[in-house]
């Protein structure tokens, strides 16, 4: 595919607010993916190069988070092998999969990612600051890391949210604290993931090196605001993200 500069002005600066928007809560990829779409990429090649811009600042938020001691090394370590694990096979499976199905899954995503960011009882503020090394606190980050590291291997969006979505219910952690770890197994597998794409030739380098700049700026800002305001930015943050996905689908009358 040739790339324009039309190209790089649609897709960099709606990098730059899915990097904000992915460390405040999560679901960057919301944004993101469809950025690369009204660019014109096709849904292998937009999928593929959202791998290589995603990672940077996905990187850059976890740095922060990591610096402020919100991070948990020993649940994320095994997190990690499990993030892996997961977006090998998500990768993978992407690939074999026709891109007409590929546009299918935006349509189960978005009101997926709308009945869970909207019902108050599974997304809230009421967790712990502190991680509790248990058993459920350990068998919900591998198996979130593995089976939604799945997911963001074969697509992507949504996955910051449903990882926060997953340690906040089942770990019961604060949105602050299951953001920090989510942001851990989050770029475990965007970098799996964009190996396995590379290796088979689908990502477009120049115009995944302009957006991923755009994405770490994003993400640091963005990991600044949600230290100072948590779930009163996250939320409003995640349902803008879901609003363009929906304008995106609608617009888009083949999928």
């Amino acid at each position: 595919m040739e790339l324009t500069i039309q190209t790089f002005i649609i897709v960099c600066p709606l990098l730059f607010l899915a990097g904000m928007v992915d460390a405040i809560g999560g679901g960057g990829g919301l944004i993101s993916l469809p950025a690369y779409l009204l660019a014109g990429l096709p849904p292998h090649a937009a999928v593929a190069t959202n791998k290589m811009s995603s990672p940077f600042g996905t990187a850059l938020a976890t740095y922060r988070f990591a610096r402020n001691h919100l991070i948990n090394v020993k649940l994320a370590v095994p997190s990690i092998f499990a993030a892996v694990a997961g977006s090998f096979i998500g990768s993978h499976i992407s690939l074999l999969v026709p891109e007409k199905v590929m546009a299918y899954v935006l349509v189960i995503i978005l009101p997926l990612s709308a009945f869970l960011v909207l019902n108050k009882k599974l997304f809230n503020d009421s967790g712990a600051e502190e991680v509790t090394l248990d058993g459920r606190t350990y068998v919900t980050a591998v198996a979130a890391a593995f089976i939604i590291g799945g997911y963001d291997g074969f697509y992507g969006p949504g996955t910051g949210t449903f990882l926060i979505i997953a340690f906040t219910i089942f770990a019961k952690l604060s949105i602050k604290t299951a953001n920090a770890q989510a942001k851990v197994i989050n770029l475990t597998t965007n970098v799996t993931s964009l190996i396995i794409f590379l290796l088979n030739g689908q990502v477009l380098i120049p115009l995944g090196l302009a957006a991923a700049a755009c994405n770490m700026l994003g993400g640091y800002i963005g990991a600044g605001l949600v230290m100072k305001n948590g779930a009163k930015v996250a939320k409003p943050s995640i349902l803008l993200v879901l609003a363009l996905l929906a304008f995106k689908i609608i617009g888009n009358g083949n999928i």
